[in-house]
């Protein structure tokens, strides 16, 4: 088991003190591991500290209003996992008196969790024996043993899982699990890797067969699709006009300006798009541009434009989603990380009249 060995050994002289690291709690360990996925540590432990502040247990979590937890969530992204861990709060207090599962089979059915979560809460808070197989492990066990079926394939992911199972030390899964993920992150890492210092250098088939840039592979996804959006800002005396975004788009339930989407950037000399802004805000409304930014999502490009607006018309009987909010209030609401950097650099300059 030198394989297994030597990141142990490695992994207790070069591990990160990360609080999730110093229990068992289920719950706690659910908090980091969802907070984290597709997160950076750096990024994502203010969000876990302040959860777990904001929500020392899980009735606490279920207990708040999806308002509150979309605002703490603000800035990570992925925002469905937010949704998901609200619904899955509620649900353990409903269902399991308030105890968080710490067993592999009630853990996969809950909302919003995976095999991967599943299996890093049984294992580190229960000691199940169940290989956690995420980005970093992917990555050492395709490098270590040469693995070149992409990872992102159904054959991979099968293959990657069944050795990922094979390698597990069972005597204690938290340690090696562990052990091999923190190697990926610091030691095995994506750029650069520090090969040269590599206790498993020996052993590695990316390393002696010069192809560490090589694997793992990965399918390529299809290219991302490009939006355009134009967002246009109304103010009155110490009041901003925000839109609550609804169920079936990019940000659900997240806070923005009433907006105008189009097949291409927006022309302020093109007369199409001055028209399409009279007929949405009515026939006086004047606007001037006061910012452009590009916002990447996984899937998406989204190309802003933000607009000063004035002379405008408002019916609002028929967009409901629409209120006025005081500046001072503005903070409680959960917004996109593009407004909430628009509203910081405009708003409290006081740039739009």
């Amino acid at each position: 088991m030198t394989f297994q060995n030597e990141l142990i050994k490695w992994y207790q002289i070069n591990k990160r003190d990360l609080p999730w690291r110093h229990t068992q709690d289920a719950y706690t360990i659910w908090l980091s591991e969802v907070i984290l996925q597709q997160t950076r540590v750096e990024q994502g432990l203010p969000y876990f500290n302040k959860f777990l502040a904001h929500f020392p247990t899980v009735s606490d979590f279920a207990s708040a209003t999806e308002t509150v937890v979309l605002k703490l969530w603000q800035g990570l992204g992925y925002y469905s996992r937010g949704r998901n861990m609200h619904a899955t709060a509620k649900f353990v207090v409903e269902h399991h008196r308030g105890i968080f599962p710490n067993v592999h089979d009630e853990l996969i059915k809950l909302k919003g969790i995976g095999e991967y979560t599943a299996a890093a809460i049984s294992s580190f808070s229960a000691g199940e024996p169940r290989a956690v197989v995420d980005g970093n492990v992917f990555r050492v066990l395709a490098r270590y043993f040469g693995v070149e079926t992409p990872i992102n394939s159904t054959a991979g992911k099968k293959e990657f899982f069944s050795l990922a199972n094979d390698l597990l030390d069972k005597n204690d899964p938290a340690l090696y699990n562990q052990a091999i993920m923190e190697f990926g992150a610091m030691q095995c890492k994506p750029k650069s890797p520090n090969c040269g210092i590599c206790p498993l250098q020996m052993g590695c088939h990316a390393f002696n067969n010069n192809l560490v840039g090589h694997l793992p592979v990965k399918i390529k996804k299809a290219q991302p699709r490009h939006r355009f959006l134009s967002y246009f800002v109304c103010k009155h005396d110490d009041n901003i006009l925000m839109r609550e975004r609804q169920a079936g788009d990019i940000w659900q339930h997240l806070y923005d300006f009433p907006s105008i989407e189009t097949t291409e950037l927006p022309n302020l000399l093109d007369a199409r798009f001055i028209t399409h802004v009279k007929q949405v805000f009515g026939p006086d409304a004047e606007f001037d541009l006061l910012s452009v930014k590009k916002h990447l999502l996984t899937h998406q490009i989204i190309h802003v434009h933000f607009f000063g607006l004035k002379n405008y018309i408002f019916n609002f009987n028929k967009q409901k989603t629409l209120k006025w909010v005081s500046l001072s209030n503005l903070d409680e609401l959960p917004q996109p990380k593009v407004i909430h950097d628009f509203l910081q650099n405009y708003f409290l300059t006081d740039k739009v009249e």
